[in-house]
């Protein structure tokens, strides 16, 4: 009997949705019986009728408790995890920082959780990388929503009245959303300068047509992971980088932020002064404010003034595009899904030895599995810690776990997909 997997609905403040039409057909060619929830695409212009002519049958909230695979945007609730049967194997957007309560809850409910922020960033995982695939739509909605609020042209325009100036446009970060800022500034005329505290990260600003800002000492030499994360800097590193930068900003127009460390609250990186040092109409768009925010004044979901500047703090920005986002985020999980589905028989099987498994699992077998979270939900439900090692079983945190090391993934095309960088937003 084939896999039944269920594409759920998200609550109201979610537009986005786990599957389009072409993931089912991809789906259900692997051998997977799907349902997709009534209603469950039309926020992103998917109607019920589309999913259903690729070979989904829509199907009521209820019939959740009969699926073996569930798929989601966004980690389920406590009262969505009540509707499923235990075993079940959920793919999402898991969150897991600082929410070790939520993954107790998950691990008591049976389930076998994925959280697909965690895939690792090797080459293996490219097209299975829902960091990348959102931030980019971020990175392009950050400058629409700048240059909607931005009461002047954005390119330089030559008239027989005069000649409008292009407007300057300041990137605060240079990863996958970063890069995407940049190019899609360029693209509308803009003059773009950005910063980042990543080497590698001078030349891809360059590639892109934009001048690169940064204290560049030995320090800064050193300042990433062999995964491609930013480290994070020292204080005197981070005052000489600020006066750089507060010099500059205050001859911009707009601004925009994108700088996390996964795990870590969004460093403060744009003051009120700062603000107050830009020009009256100037705008600045912060990337990061569901994690605390990078600009001084910024409120999620809002549209603010802060020191005269229109500061913009939407939350869910991939969400503003949500029919691109939603397929860009299907064909994340297909590509997951598709490593656990063996292609002579079809069956479905979670390998623990994989390393994509290892990376992502959060909860297995009544437990919570990763060892980045394990200890902390532990001892938020009172048990005892457990990592898993090679082999579907588990053993105590304590004792040594074979773990296969990964290498950073070489760095794509910067204008497309941009690198393995830290600023990246869901």
């Amino acid at each position: 009997m084939p896999k039944i997997v269920f594409v759920c609905r998200e609550g109201s403040d979610e537009p986005r949705v786990s599957a389009s039409p072409e993931s089912v057909k991809r789906l259900s060619g692997l051998g997977l019986s799907i349902l997709v929830e009534s209603g469950a695409g039309l926020s992103s212009g998917v109607p019920d009728a589309d999913f259903e002519a690729t070979g989904a049958r829509i199907a009521g909230p209820g019939e959740v408790g009969s699926a073996d695979i569930i798929l989601k945007v966004n980690r389920p609730t406590a009262a969505e995890m009540a509707s499923y049967k235990p075993g079940a194997v959920v793919f999402a957007v898991m969150d897991p920082y600082g929410n070790e309560a939520a993954l107790a809850d998950m691990a008591k409910a049976g389930l076998t959780t994925f959280a697909m922020e965690l895939m690792p960033r090797i080459t293996r995982a490219q097209s299975m990388d829902v960091l990348s695939s959102q931030a980019n739509l971020a990175g392009y909605r950050a400058v629409i929503d700048a240059s909607h609020e931005y009461g002047r042209a954005m390119p330089m325009m030559m008239t027989a009245a005069g000649t409008v100036p292009a407007a300057k446009v300041f990137v605060m970060g240079a990863g996958v959303a970063g890069l995407q800022a940049i190019a899609t500034a360029r693209r509308l005329g803009a003059v773009v300068s950005a910063t980042d505290v990543r080497p590698a990260a001078k030349e891809q600003v360059a590639s892109l047509g934009a001048k690169f800002i940064a204290v560049e000492d030995e320090e800064f030499k050193a300042a990433e992971t062999a995964a491609g994360y930013a480290k994070p800097m020292s204080e005197a590193y981070q005052a000489k980088q600020a006066a750089l930068v507060a010099e500059h900003i205050a001859k911009q127009d707009i601004v925009i932020t994108t700088a996390l460390i996964p795990g870590r609250p969004a460093p403060k990186l744009v003051t009120r002064a700062m603000l107050a040092s830009m020009k009256p109409g100037s705008v600045a768009v912060d990337l990061a404010v569901e994690r605390g925010g990078n600009i001084e004044g910024s409120e999620k979901g809002k549209v603010a003034d802060v020191e005269g500047v229109t500061v913009i703090g939407y939350a869910n920005v991939a969400g503003r595009i949500a029919a691109s986002a939603s397929a860009l985020y299907a064909r994340n999980l297909f590509a997951f899904i598709e490593t656990m589905v063996d292609k002579g028989t079809k069956e479905f099987a979670v390998n623990a030895e994989d390393e994509l498994v290892k990376a992502t699992m959060l909860t297995n077998g009544g437990q919570v599995v990763h060892p980045n979270f394990a200890a902390a939900a532990a001892a938020h439900a009172g048990e005892a810690p457990v990592v898993v090692t090679a082999g579907p079983t588990a053993t105590p945190a304590g004792e040594p776990a074979a773990a296969k090391p990964t290498r950073a993934r070489k760095k794509p095309d910067a204008e497309t997909t941009g690198d393995a960088a830290a600023e990246e937003t869901l």
